[in-house]
């Protein structure tokens, strides 16, 4: 059963573990993040083990056998860009998807805006008022949908609450509703170390790329391809497949970005077991050592006995080194072509 419908069950299911404990004996699922529920005053500390399950990512759904190994190696002291994975890529059909089974089995962009809309509905009208007490649902759609145009951004919240007609306050409550429901994540930045100038704020991500585009207005490929903006809805399809990966081991895996006050940045931060790998997305079917600016800025300021192990520029064209533990990799194979998306798992 969903958890944050019935939360005082905790206190019950705590007492019978600690009369009897038995691995198994509960399956608690919610659509909440219990840590961030604040009238919850259980939490089931040393009595359960917590699995993250976000939306499927695309190699997740059409299971693959690679899986996301391929990230995996771009730890590895003797990476080799010659085995990263080739083929055809489709990053506008996986957007407007997202990682939602039932959308995933939609071939139209007519029934997929429907779902969306029912969803949106419902989890204002049913999901959102278990959660907490909002005042206005109108200024809450429209604080979802002013949120959606800041994805893959650094995330100002003074000016969000000013576009929102909203206070400070208000905006800094629906944000942690919106994390709380797990429909937004917000990346940290990377401190590479204590003396070093970085920005503080934290980047926006939808942990559903199809239903933060479909909140954005985007509905088609006609429509994407009219925005201005596609390089941070490329960053927002990709981070689909790296939170995957980070909640297949979210003990040991941490994903944050960088940048620095002088404008230097980087997309992506991976953390494995204390090893760095640096991603930065490029749309386009070229990649140059200029790419790399933010990522040798990160490397060069990262503290005496850091483990840097590779940065990496996705880009839509081959693979190539650009320079020391410096490649080029295609993003194709995290977006591939499917002339029909099947059943899952």
């Amino acid at each position: 059963m969903k958890f944050q419908r019935v939360p005082n069950l905790l206190l019950a299911v705590k007492r019978q573990v600690d009369r009897q404990r038995n691995a198994g004996d509960f399956l608690l699922t919610g659509s909440a993040n219990l840590s961030l529920m604040t009238h919850v005053s259980e939490s089931l500390a040393g009595r359960a083990a917590y699995l993250e399950l976000p939306p499927f990512c695309p190699r997740e759904w059409l299971q693959s056998q690679k899986k996301l190994s391929p990230i995996d190696s771009l730890f590895n002291e003797d990476f080799d860009h010659r085995h990263w994975p080739t083929e055809a890529g489709d990053w506008p059909q996986w957007l407007l998807r997202g990682g939602y089974p039932s959308v995933l089995q939609l071939d139209s962009d007519q029934a997929r805006d429907i779902w969306f809309g029912g969803y949106t509905q419902s989890y204002l009208e049913r999901d959102l008022r278990q959660l907490s007490d909002v005042a206005s649902l109108p200024d809450f759609r429209r604080f979802m949908a002013l949120s959606a145009q800041r994805t893959a951004r650094l995330l100002n919240q003074t000016e969000l609450a000013r576009d929102a007609a909203l206070s400070q306050p208000t905006c800094h409550r629906y944000l942690n509703l919106l994390e709380t429901g797990c429909l937004i994540s917000r990346l940290p930045t990377y401190a590479t170390n204590p003396s070093t100038s970085l920005v503080k704020a934290k980047k926006l991500l939808w942990n559903d790329c199809g239903l933060g585009a479909w909140l954005a207005g985007i509905r088609s490929r006609t429509l994407l391809a009219a925005r201005v903006d596609q390089g941070f809805w490329l960053e927002q399809a990709i981070f689909q497949s790296l939170q995957t990966w980070r909640t297949l081991d979210s003990a040991n895996r941490r994903l944050y970005y960088w940048r620095d006050r002088s404008g230097k940045e980087v997309d992506f931060i991976l953390e494995h077991q204390g090893k760095l790998v640096a991603i930065e997305i490029k749309s386009s079917n070229q990649a140059t050592l200029e790419d790399t600016r933010g990522i040798l800025a990160f490397r060069g300021g990262l503290s005496k006995g850091t483990q840097f192990c590779n940065g990496v520029v996705l880009h839509g064209g081959e693979a190539r080194p650009l320079g020391k533990k410096l490649y080029a990799l295609p993003w194709n194979w995290l977006v591939p072509i499917t002339p029909k998306i099947g059943s899952s798992r």
